[in-house]
């Protein structure tokens, strides 16, 4: 059996920050408790400031003692793409803002650090497909979710459709990857649901296909895509 090679998390640095607003960020805050939340980022004026939603009191409760100005938070995101990546920084919270609305203005980082996460390059795209719950749970065979594949390799794929609810995400489970084809039955991939993220209605979704099989390497070669060049 082949074995895997590791990801290479190779840990580079920069100091620009470039983020559309709306994108959600991990806040991680240490004293005098450890917390993290999850708010959208508002804006933010390359080298001076970058600012984020107040988090919503109802959601996570009173945090008074911790989003104090002067504060410590370690900011944390993930950006999609070819290799798909995670950012982080160190930041100090600099002012919060009560009017027109309640915002937190942090301190523009000095470097920010970002590593790889896939072992596999992936090419981007924008394919129409779906997803549908495999026949071990007979209760969801009529759940099916379209959307579009926004990347893929012979490992995986990237999965996104848009919701009217903020809370939707995809459980972890096994699935079925479908994508039409024009002469003939859709390509059907067993795959299953690795992590799933709802950004502003966007639900971005992680799958892993389940092998290597000629379905996959099938439809990487109608999208014009050389598996052995992944």
């Amino acid at each position: 059996m082949a074995v895997e090679p590791k990801a290479e998390f190779t840990i580079e640095e920069t100091n620009i920050f470039e983020l559309l607003p709306g994108k959600m960020l991990d806040v991680q805050l240490n004293y005098p408790v450890k917390v993290r939340i999850k708010i959208p980022l508002i804006g933010y004026s390359l080298g001076k400031y970058i600012i984020l939603k107040y988090p919503c009191e109802q959601k996570y409760g009173n945090y008074r003692d911790v989003l104090i100005e002067g504060n410590v938070a370690i900011v944390r995101y993930l950006v999609e793409g070819e290799h798909g990546k995670c950012f982080a920084f160190r930041s100090t919270i600099s002012y919060i803002t009560k009017y027109p609305d309640k915002l937190l203005v942090l301190t523009y980082p000095d470097k920010i650090e970002n590593r790889q996460l896939r072992v596999q390059q992936r090419v981007t795209t924008h394919l129409p497909a779906s997803i549908t719950v495999t026949n071990e749970d007979p209760s969801l065979q009529d759940v099916k979710i379209n959307g579009i594949i926004s990347d893929i390799s012979t490992k995986g794929c990237g999965f996104s459709f848009k919701t009217d609810k903020s809370s939707v995400v995809v459980n972890k489970r096994d699935i079925f990857v479908c994508v039409p084809i024009a002469d003939g039955d859709d390509i059907k991939i067993l795959a299953k649901v690795c992590n799933s993220r709802n950004e502003g209605g966007k639900v971005n979704v992680g799958i892993q296909f389940k092998d290597e099989d000629e379905q996959v390497k099938e439809l990487l070669e109608r999208l014009f895509i050389d598996p052995n060049a992944l």
